[in-house]
């Protein structure tokens, strides 16, 4: 079992496959080239998966793939399997903007993915357009509709921002609820790769707008989940995502690894060490060591919210969400 410094058990690893994306949302990298990591740079899915098999055996329950955009790294199906072989009841997840998922859904099901986090920031052409950098929407609700058919579990994200898709609010919440789909809305993340003036909507401001349509009870937190649960009366659940507040990392339970091979102990901060030597050269016990470093490490909370309020510098599209 892996345990921090804080008594916060730590069972849950997201990878980041691939730092690329085909999306340049503006509160992500807007700015940033259309470049990546050399490929010899990155870990092979064969050495991700050593280090994946250390993690399953010290306690990690859950892991979701990420990006980037992962479904840009060729073979990912493959990497899947390996993991569900490995264990076939781990909770085995994906996080994906859903451009390319229509040709794909199929074979990730059939490799042994159970569900999906979908970012769908607009059902508008053209806000989702100005959001993404590019044309989008189209991909992405056909991308949507073939994961369904197939089987797999779909979740939604929704950043909502003033000015771009603030009225859209409870237009993303049925569009979910219509599909059986849950949803969370997640307020801005400020990081510094983000365009500039980005204004993100509170959880305050998140209800009063469900709440021109719906009534809704507060269920608080469910387990480790990040967010904050809401239930309508017709018995539809969302959630919001609300990094400035403490209870954001009260009980995280999370680590993350590049696809460089840093093992990143919190979303906020730069800090990381590697494991991609050890792995190379075949070293398990060191990366165990590495990977009980981190956990040890990881920080008792992020500087989003109080007095010490900050901006991240961390790239999230290095890590995921």
């Amino acid at each position: 079992m892996l345990v921090d410094s804080y008594a916060r058990v730590v069972d849950y690893l997201r990878i980041s496959v691939t730092e690329r994306c085909n999306f340049r949302c503006q509160y992500c990298m807007p700015e940033k080239p259309f470049s990546w990591v050399p490929k010899e740079n990155l870990l092979t899915f064969e050495e991700l998966f050593e280090f994946v098999k250390i993690a399953i055996d010290e306690g990690v329950k859950k892991i979701r793939i990420t990006g980037g955009e992962p479904l840009l790294r060729e073979d990912l199906d493959k990497f899947i399997k390996m993991i569900y072989d490995y264990k076939n009841d781990i909770d085995l997840s994906m996080t994906t903007n859903a451009f390319l998922l229509k040709g794909v859904a199929g074979r990730l099901k059939d490799a042994g993915l159970k569900r999906l986090n979908v970012s769908i920031d607009s059902l508008k052409p053209e806000v989702a357009h100005a959001i993404a950098g590019k044309d989008v929407l189209h991909n992405v609700l056909e991308g949507v509709e073939e994961a369904l058919r197939v089987g797999l579990k779909v979740k939604v994200n929704m950043v909502p921002m003033k000015g771009m898709n603030e009225g859209e609010i409870l237009d993303v919440l049925e569009y979910a609820k219509a599909r059986g789909m849950s949803i969370r809305f997640i307020e801005y993340m400020e990081n510094a790769h983000a365009k500039a003036n980005i204004s993100g909507m509170k959880a305050k401001e998140l209800l009063e707008a469900i709440a021109q349509k719906y009534g809704f009870v507060d269920e608080g937190f469910d387990g480790h989940s990040p967010s904050h649960y809401y239930v309508t009366e017709e018995g539809y659940r969302f959630g919001i995502i609300e990094p400035y507040e403490d209870d954001f990392c009260k009980k995280c339970n999370r680590i993350r690894l590049t696809a460089e091979g840093f093992l990143i102990p919190c979303l906020y901060f730069d800090e990381a060490m590697s494991i991609a030597d050890c792995i190379k050269r075949g070293d398990i016990k060191g990366a165990a060591l590495v990977l009980k470093e981190v956990v040890r490490t990881k920080p008792e909370k992020n500087r989003w919210g109080g007095e010490e309020s900050e901006v991240s510098k961390r790239a999230f599209y290095e890590t995921g969400g």
